[in-house]
Order: C-alpha cells, then sequence, then structure tokens
C-alpha cells in the first residue's frame, strides 16, 4: 500500500472536511487513552496507514466510503466515544475555513463602515448648514416685514397732532 505523506494539503489533494473532523477526534480519543496508532490499528486489525488516512481525513489512501464507515464506527466503538455523533458528522459538510478570507472581508466590512459614517456625517453637515442659511433668510424676511410695518406707522406725536 501508499505510504501515507504529510498532512500537508498540497499532498492531499482529496481531503473530505467532515472525514477530517471525524479524523480529529478519533486522533484525539486515541491520544487521551494513550494509544499509538499501531496499537490501535492492531487491536482492530486494519492497517495503521488506513487509521493514519482517517485522522487526516485523507480519502486517497481509503477504500470506499461504505467501508470508511465501517471502519469509523470500529474505531469509535473501540475507542468508547460517541458513536451516534461521530457518524452524523458524515452527514453533516461544512465549509471549510479560511482565515484570510475571514481577514479580507472583515477589513472590507471595516472600511465600508467607515465610508458609510464618513457620508453621513458630510450629510449631517450639509443639512446643518442649510438649515442655518435658511433660518437666516426666514429671519432677515420677518426683520424686512416688521421694519416695513414699523416705518409705515406714524408716529404717536403725528397721530396726537391730528387729533
Amino acid at each position: 500500500m501508499n505510504e501515507i505523506k504529510s498532512n500537508n494539503s498540497d499532498n492531499n489533494p482529496k481531503i473530505n472536511s467532515s472525514l477530517k473532523r471525524i479524523g480529529n477526534f478519533i486522533k484525539e480519543a486515541r491520544v487521551s487513552r494513550n494509544k499509538s496508532i499501531e496499537e490501535l490499528a492492531s487491536d482492530l486489525k486494519i492497517g495503521s496507514h488506513q487509521l493514519q488516512a482517517i485522522e487526516e481525513g485523507n480519502e486517497d489512501h481509503l477504500p470506499e466510503k461504505v467501508f470508511i464507515k465501517a471502519m469509523v464506527r470500529r474505531i469509535s466503538e473501540k475507542l468508547k466515544v460517541d458513536t451516534d455523533f461521530i457518524m452524523s458528522e458524515f452527514k453533516t459538510e461544512r465549509k471549510e475555513v479560511n482565515i484570510e478570507e475571514i481577514v479580507q472581508e472583515v477589513s472590507i466590512k471595516a472600511k465600508n463602515d467607515r465610508s458609510l459614517k464618513n457620508q453621513n456625517s458630510i450629510k449631517v453637515i450639509i443639512f446643518i448648514l442649510i438649515s442655518g442659511i435658511l433660518g437666516l433668510l426666514a429671519s432677515s424676511l420677518i426683520f424686512n416685514i416688521f421694519s416695513e410695518s414699523f416705518q409705515n406707522q406714524l408716529p404717536k406725536e403725528e397721530l396726537m397732532n391730528k387729533n
């Protein structure tokens, strides 16, 4: 059989994310029970390279999916982990998380938020300026109206003299 290469995804082109998660659970359980890959593989009567491929999530070094599921079930039972949970992970397909994409997405969102804040503050300033100008115009119109009405009124002395 082929020897398992390093855990680098460039060397393992066909890595299934659900199998990778399952493999991580199995590896943690195996390590916590102080068992080596060879010991566990020997107990289960499977090849250590297959157990290592399961732990790495590398389908290229494994048989058909139905056999992988059977092996995973036997491994989880042998390690006394929640078999139902492990098997349900096969049905759960999750998108691989790429930290760089998340950082880029967050920085774009932050940049957009800053530009929106800048636009909003510019809008508020423009609103205040327009309101101020309209207020000045209205007050000058009101002042002109009152001043004209005062100019058109006859002084008290003239009113008294006419009587």
